[in-house]
């Protein structure tokens, strides 16, 4: 008889935004008279950029002719989409890398999941708590953590780097030596921020001790001060020992779309073993890339009109995202991020829960966020609210809190 994978079984709890999910649809089923404003999940709300929508419909058009039909993508995305990102998003910054150490994918949250494939399991990982879930469950489900521990709340093969207020939320370097580092500025969940001398004395840590790094620079594009970095690669000698991700759902609105890209340098190597081709090897085995369209829209966003047309809709996130940091203050929360982040992470009132916060928030507000101890156990006592709503919608939320 055939045997499950009994590693998934050992993942604590559902998927954090599936429980929130059910615990909504509860209540809107119990109160459908109320209506509920979502500031849970980092979904966008705005629509499409017009040169986006453009270059989507030219794109089909295309499809629709066997002169320009395009089947099957290049294994590594596009050569007309990887060249803007290696133009735009590095060199332009100092950072030598080129359109051959891309490979577009339909988004951030896949490949971040997807690149602990490349590495031994018995490979030990470093992870920021609070942390975005899926570093850890698909270590887990590919049987890289060992057990959980109750105590600890957390697995015994895993190293737990906490980020509190009192270190900005930015860990210190493990006293245990770990193989895999997963890193996320600015930070989901807690919205904040690493300067480069920072950042820089984890690329020297990970050159020391022979680590990787695995960089999710998913909202680099919200970074507004100087002295923040967008890539892990603007750090001295980066190239050498980290990967790092990106996402066009939070600067482009492609959380529907689906489209992202992963940096492997081919300098990194493990044992002379070239990363950069293991995961070529693992990308073209397992996934047939991005559609034509999708990148070509892509693309688009690196034109001077996609720019200024994207530009607008962040600075329009990041209103709400001043208006809840400064609401929530006003109020007399305790309040963190929404600066250089689209995610505000506030201290739940009193000895509150996350989880007792949540309910509180859902029942007497009607609002909905996300309870920090799903992050992790340092992120029990907090809570997060995302700057992705409608400023109606935002504002409407921010009311109804300060009257509760």
């Amino acid at each position: 008889m055939y045997k499950v994978n009994e590693n998934y079984l050992k993942i604590q709890g559902n998927y954090l935004f599936s429980t929130i999910a059910k615990k909504v649809q509860e209540f809107s089923e119990q109160n459908p008279d109320k209506e509920v404003i979502r500031l849970g999940i980092g979904d966008v709300t705005q629509p499409l950029a017009p040169v986006l929508v453009n270059a989507l419909q030219e794109a089909v058009q295309e499809m629709a002719s066997a002169d320009t039909f395009h089947g099957y993508a290049p294994d590594l995305g596009y050569e007309f989409l990887r060249s803007e990102i290696a133009k735009n998003d590095y060199q332009s910054r100092g950072c030598q890398i080129s359109a051959e150490e891309i490979f577009v994918s339909d988004g951030a949250k896949c490949d971040c999941g997807n690149i602990q494939e490349i590495f031994s399991t018995d490979n030990k990982i470093a992870v920021c708590d609070p942390v975005y879930p899926v570093y850890v469950d698909t270590n887990v489900m590919a049987g890289r953590t060992g057990k959980y521990d109750a105590v600890i709340q957390g697995y015994e093969g895993v190293i737990y780097m906490p980020c509190m207020a009192e270190n900005d939320f930015v860990p210190e370097l493990p006293k245990e030596v770990p193989d895999m580092i997963y890193l996320c500025y600015p930070n989901n969940p807690t919205g904040a921020v690493i300067t480069k001398e920072q950042l820089q004395e984890w690329v020297d840590y990970a050159q020391k001790v022979g680590a990787v790094i695995l960089y999710d620079a998913a909202y680099e594009a919200y970074i507004a001060s100087d002295e923040i970095p967008h890539s892990i690669y603007e750090c001295e000698g980066a190239k050498s020992c980290a990967i790092e991700f990106h996402s066009f759902s939070k600067n482009a609105g492609f959380t529907g779309v689906r489209l992202g890209y992963t940096v492997v340098p081919k300098e990194l190597k493990c044992g002379g073993v070239s990363l950069h081709d293991l995961w070529a090897r693992r990308h073209g085995t397992k996934y047939n890339g991005a559609p034509y369209i999708v990148q070509k829209a892509g693309a688009a966003v690196y034109t001077k009109e996609g720019k200024a047309q994207i530009k607008n809709q962040i600075s329009y996130y990041m209103e709400n995202a001043s208006m809840i940091l400064e609401g929530l203050k006003q109020a007399g929360y305790q309040v963190y991020g929404g600066v250089n982040a689209p995610y505000i992470w506030l201290k739940t009132p009193g000895r509150m829960s996350s989880w007792e916060f949540f309910d509180e928030l859902l029942k007497n507000a009607n609002v909905v966020g996300t309870p920090g101890s799903g992050f992790g156990p340092h992120g029990e006592g907090y809570f997060r609210l995302t700057a992705f709503g409608t400023h109606e919608n935002t504002k409407k939320a921010l009311e109804r809190i300060a009257r509760m």
